[in-house]
């Protein structure tokens, strides 16, 4: 992956004064977001970065809460995409490449995860009559390795793979203040989490219909 040009350069780049402006702006965020985290910064902030006037970023955006909510709505896209790609593979190996891409996404884009879990929109999807298009496609994969027709135990494991790789994203990521010591590998314990979860889980709640 191409590393990202240092924050103070952004500034030097040209031709954001006119029709990328509102593309500066969200990639001046993304990097202020990384820096600093989704509440360290303002939206003069963003400008200063992006080398426009501390007025222009309201031709695009309310407020530095909208701008934030700009980033994550970007950053769910760019997930789903991934899972996407990792599902596309099918079967057993397809599910487990989901959780691989999800934990790589939040390492390798922290920026992104980071507005996306901070800025309200992950509430907003989960009380949303629309099922998030990411959980959809998780639910489907689970429901394929499983093995089972039961609605409510594909859900539920549904919901418990996301719960454990959504945890093990966040203690492993970078800078985590929280990260256990001896978490080395994030992806292997995900398998072995998931792996024995998926086994036991039917037969707890009473088995689905094969």
């Amino acid at each position: 992956m191409a590393s990202r040009p240092p924050v103070s350069n952004l500034a030097a780049r040209r031709g954001y004064h006119h029709g990328n402006l509102r593309e500066a702006l969200i990639e001046a965020a993304r990097r202020l977001i990384a820096e600093r985290g989704p509440a360290g910064f303002t939206l003069s902030d963003a400008a200063k970065l992006a080398g426009v006037s501390p007025a222009a970023p309201y031709r695009h955006f309310k407020d530095r809460q909208s701008l934030l909510r700009e980033v994550a709505h970007l950053g769910f896209a760019a997930l789903g995409e991934r899972l996407g790609t990792a599902a596309a593979g099918g079967g057993v190996s397809g599910f487990n490449a989901m959780g691989r891409a999800y934990l790589a996404f939040a390492r390798e884009e922290p920026a992104y995860y980071a507005a996306m879990f901070n800025t309200g929109m992950a509430a907003e999807e989960a009380t949303s009559t629309a099922e998030d298009p990411g959980f959809a496609m998780l639910r489907k994969a689970v429901g394929r390795a499983l093995g089972v027709d039961d609605p409510e135990t594909v859900r539920t494991a549904a919901i418990l793979v996301f719960a454990l790789t959504h945890g093990l994203a966040g203690l492993s990521a970078p800078g985590s203040v929280a990260r256990p010591r001896d978490l080395v590998d994030a992806e292997r314990m995900l398998d072995l989490g998931v792996g024995a979860m998926l086994r036991g889980l039917p037969a707890a709640m009473g088995g689905g219909k094969r």
